[in-house]
């Protein structure tokens, strides 16, 4: 089976792990980078042996597939640029800044046969893998992410540069309509929220309480599930977990197994297998679609409140 040419739209701090792990992928032919900044662009192909290209629809005109990772107000034109093209998407997270503009590259990658998927990377996270092996039915999941200031991603808030990611965790394990959402949140150094705390309530009894900062002194990413017959906690960063069950009046601890690796390089290759065979990613548009749409009914939650306290 034929190599799948890849290339990368935008090498900044994420397209450049993107383009790293590219180059060493078993199955990818790596073309190519493409970035409004073309001395960056160079510097990040001459590092992998490849060519900076001078337009996005240069690089689409040469390869099978393509990761977008540039900010998130461009993702709509220019994946919509490379689909029309003929060409996979992989397009980081949140799939666009606006739910019409998600539905139109999901009809669209839909349309074409074509794979669309987004960069929702706890879901290739061995630990979580590892939990999902022991989960049943969720009762109350509890999400925490914390991280210092990026210094990045500051176009958005940080409910859909951090937070969405847990969304899209929470209605995977979850799987139920979803009844009520409470939220809260404030501004510090950016223009929109960098504080924020979701709570929601799902139709078949579940509640997940989501919290996020990136203006925090330390990072934590990690996520606790409490089911019937047991408790689950698991560290991303760590790609570590333990399991509480309560045997005869006591409450025992075991660790989960977890094989860990890197999740980006587990996204990358899953995606270059989908385009290689036409299989349906992992974290499809349309799952995105669904957790942009909450993610965006919070921070819409959060500025209504905001400006009924100023």
């Amino acid at each position: 089976m034929s190599n799948v040419r890849v290339g990368v739209v935008g090498v900044g701090h994420i397209g450049r792990e993107h383009a790293r792990i590219y180059s060493q992928l078993p199955g990818v032919e790596f073309v190519g980078v493409y970035d409004l900044d073309n001395h960056v662009a160079e510097k990040v192909a001459q590092r992998h042996g490849v060519k900076a290209y001078p337009t996005a629809q240069a690089l689409a005109e040469v390869v099978d597939a393509a990761t977008i990772s540039t900010p998130t107000s461009t993702h709509h034109e220019i994946a919509g640029l490379f689909l029309n093209a003929g060409k996979h998407v992989l397009v980081e997270k949140p799939i666009t800044d606006n739910t019409a503009q998600a539905k139109e590259l999901v009809d669209l990658a839909l349309a074409k046969k074509l794979v669309l998927q987004v960069g929702h990377i706890e879901r290739f996270n061995p630990a979580l893998n590892a939990l999902e092996e022991k989960l049943t039915r969720p009762r109350f999941i509890e999400a925490h992410r914390l991280s210092t200031y990026p210094g990045r991603s500051t176009d958005i808030g940080v409910v859909l540069d951090l937070m969405i990611h847990d969304i899209e965790v929470v209605l995977h394990l979850v799987r139920s309509p979803i009844q009520s959402i409470d939220s809260v949140g404030t501004a510090v150094l950016s223009k929109g929220e960098d504080i924020a705390n979701a709570r929601i309530r799902f139709e078949n009894g579940c509640v997940a309480n989501i919290t996020t900062s990136r203006i925090s002194f330390e990072k934590v990413r990690k996520i606790r599930v409490f089911q019937d017959d047991a408790y689950l906690s698991l560290d991303y960063f760590d790609q570590s977990g333990e399991i509480y069950r309560k045997i005869d009046s006591k409450i025992t601890k075991e660790s989960i197994k977890v094989e860990k690796d890197e999740p980006l390089k587990l996204e990358l290759a899953a995606f270059a297998e989908c385009a290689r065979s036409s299989q349906s990613p992992r974290v499809g548009g349309a799952q995105a679609a669904a957790a942009l749409a909450i993610a965006m009914q919070i921070t819409e939650q959060i500025a209504q409140q905001n400006a009924k306290m100023s």
